[in-house]
């Protein structure tokens, strides 16, 4: 009897064991599953490329070299790049023996600045490329000079001191007047500050050579008859003019009235010469 108390009370302890176990490695379990979570997670032993060491590793492991400290010597109207003093200048562009002032812009170098009134004079410090040879005032060669201009920028300019590219694709005869891009381009002998070329808006003012006395004459002669249409390229209407008498002649009156008000222009959009 004594030995089936025993038994049991192994059984017993056995069994508590195994349920402490049980609830144990439970335990043991949710604690260690946001671990195997984040081990096996595709950036499991990768820093992120927004962390601070990260960027200081990109930083220092660049193999460009630093750029040098401007010194404020700048090719006057030029866009900011320094050239070295050891560049020869294309002499065949450069004049040789005249005056430092009257030199092209790429010949020289200035100290520019924007420091200046707009449309006053300015005095900057410049210094003539190697193999180009200019004098001063008393005929003397000078290598560094003063130059005295207008404190502008170049697309500031007035438009007769630079040129632009034209545009043979706008319609020039539309209301509202259309424009174009354009780039322009400092003549040689005009100082500037900033960039000698710079983009622009311009107004389309190409011309495909026609006349406009001439237009208005066959409108008033040979209206009836389309010529003055078929002149300017429009050869629907010029048809349609021919094959029904200048609309009885109500058409032809218009035409010369629009004609000679400009209203009615060359088919290709350009202007009258």
């Amino acid at each position: 009897m004594a030995t089936d108390y025993q038994l049991q009370g192994v059984g017993k302890e056995r069994y508590n064991m195994n349920v402490r176990g049980i609830i144990l490695l439970l335990l043991l379990d949710s604690c260690l599953q946001p671990v195997r979570g984040y081990l096996s997670s595709p950036h499991a032993g990768h820093d992120p490329s927004y962390g601070r060491d990260a960027q200081q590793t990109q930083v220092l492991s660049t193999s460009a070299p630093p750029a040098p400290a401007s010194s404020g010597e700048t090719p006057l109207g030029g866009s900011g790049q320094v050239r070295g003093t050891d560049t020869p200048a294309d002499v065949s562009s450069c004049p040789s023996g005249g005056l430092c002032t009257k030199l092209p812009a790429e010949c020289i170098t200035c100290k520019t600045h924007t420091n200046c009134t707009y449309g006053r004079e300015a005095t900057f410090q410049c210094t003539v490329k190697p193999g180009v040879h200019c004098t001063g005032g008393s005929r003397q060669q000078l290598t560094t000079f003063s130059l005295n201009m207008t404190c502008r920028f170049c697309w500031q300019l007035p438009a007769s001191l630079y040129k632009c590219t034209n545009s043979t694709s706008c319609m020039t005869v539309a209301c509202p007047r259309r424009r174009y891009n354009a780039t322009c381009a400092v003549l040689d002998h005009v100082h500037c500050l900033g960039a000698r070329t710079f983009p622009k808006r311009l107004y389309c003012n190409w011309t495909g050579g026609y006349r406009w006395s001439t237009a208005l004459a066959l409108s008033v002669t040979l209206g009836g008859f389309g010529a003055d249409r078929f002149y300017l390229g429009q050869w629907r209407e010029g048809l349609g003019k021919l094959f029904s008498f200048g609309g009885l002649g109500i058409w032809t009156l218009i035409d010369v009235l629009l004609i000679g008000l400009g209203y009615i222009g060359p088919a290709d959009g350009s202007l009258y010469i």
